[in-house]
């Protein structure tokens, strides 16, 4: 998702249902404002991919108990907020934004949470 919010040049389907407007309908000064929150949307979504492939790669796969907390706590406080956004979106405009992918990765993430059980982190005796 990251990469798609980064590189697009213009804002998703969606956003034009939203605001009852296409992409050329905007000003440049709207154009400027939609690319800079899609930018830090897509920023958001990159660096806690990025974050989440390292700890997962290193510190997690050694069952260090801090990444074991920092990766569900870092994907939690980016994915409520856009959830949120989202749901708004959904629920105040006439477009029907993507929200079941931010839903999904909150589920599957409160899943590995419950599989991994970081709070038992110290029964390996690998307690970092």
């Amino acid at each position: 998702m990251g990469a798609i919010y980064l590189f697009r040049g213009t804002f998703m389907p969606y956003h034009a249902v939203a605001i009852s407007r296409s992409w050329e309908e905007l000003p440049e000064a709207e154009q400027v404002l939609f690319n800079a929150l899609l930018d830090v949307a897509g920023a958001a979504w990159a660096t806690v991919g990025l974050l989440t492939i390292v700890l997962t790669a290193i510190p997690f796969r050694k069952r260090e108990t801090w990444a074991r907390w920092t990766l569900p706590i870092a994907n939690t406080l980016m994915y409520v907020p856009i959830l949120l956004a989202t749901l708004a979106v959904l629920e105040h405009t006439p477009a029907s934004p993507p929200w079941y992918g931010n839903a999904l990765a909150l589920s599957m993430l409160a899943l590995a949470v419950a599989l991994d059980q970081p709070w038992r982190a110290g029964d390996e005796g690998n307690d970092k």
